[in-house]
């Protein structure tokens, strides 16, 4: 997984960049085919946004959260691309399993 992380109105710092890939890390587990990561993080006066983009193979994965601190809106992030990874894993199970289940193996 290559991880780009960028900063709008905001120097990212060693630990900045520490806590963002600890928290990847553990959404990337759930999902082996992760390619690229690119996260944004900005600052507008008093909201913190998190943006994220996943390349997962056959997908483009897109989530962001808007939170009064940086930590927070991270962790925000972190639980939408979970659930959207998740959801993007079972269908494409569900869509095998589907066809296993037809009797025309894939």
């Amino acid at each position: 997984m290559q991880l780009t992380l960028t900063g709008h109105h905001l120097d990212v710092t060693p630990a900045l960049r520490g806590y963002v890939e600890k928290k990847l890390d553990r959404v990337v587990r759930h999902f082996d085919h992760v390619i690229d990561v690119h996260c944004v993080l900005t600052v507008e006066k008093l909201r913190h946004r998190a943006e994220a983009t996943l390349g997962v193979s056959g997908a483009v994965i897109h989530a962001d959260a808007i939170e009064g601190d940086m930590y927070a809106a991270i962790d925000a992030l972190v639980d939408k691309l979970g659930r959207r990874l998740r959801k993007h894993k079972e269908k494409l199970t569900d869509h095998r399993a589907s066809e296993v289940a037809r009797g025309r193996p894939s």
